[in-house]
């Protein structure tokens, strides 16, 4: 997983359906549950939100965060049925969606986000 790190963020900024597989691979060897945030440049809800992904992100470090430009990678967010920004899907137990919310509501995020860390990476602290 290459360059799709953005400096100092814990949330990885997935850039091709190539990473996107190599992730959700890795993912599933780890069994770690996987928060993906949908968003994309234009949407001003999921611009105001991705600073409290982050924060999430370094909250709970037993989940692997993405994010996910529908403008960039379409094909993901079609064949994930995903239709508004933002969306945050929860993947885990071979990445089957679990949860899925619609919406820029960082109480209900943070809720969902608590509730789903209890599956978090058996290496991990949380």
């Amino acid at each position: 997983m290459e360059n799709q790190q953005v400096t100092g963020s814990r949330v990885l900024a997935v850039d091709s359906v190539k990473t996107w597989d190599s992730i959700l691979a890795q993912a599933q060897i780890q069994a770690c549950p996987v928060l993906v945030h949908f968003t994309a440049a234009w949407c001003a809800p999921s611009t105001f939100i991705a600073g409290f992904f982050e924060q999430l992100a370094i909250k709970y470090p037993g989940i692997l965060f993405l994010s996910v430009d529908v403008d960039e990678l379409k094909s993901i967010a079609e064949k994930l049925d995903v239709k508004a920004m933002p969306t945050f899907l929860f993947l885990k137990d071979e990445n089957q969606v679990v949860d899925k919310m619609v919406g820029a509501n960082t109480e209900e995020l943070l809720k969902r986000v608590a509730v789903f860390s209890q599956t978090a990476c058996p290496s991990s602290p949380t």
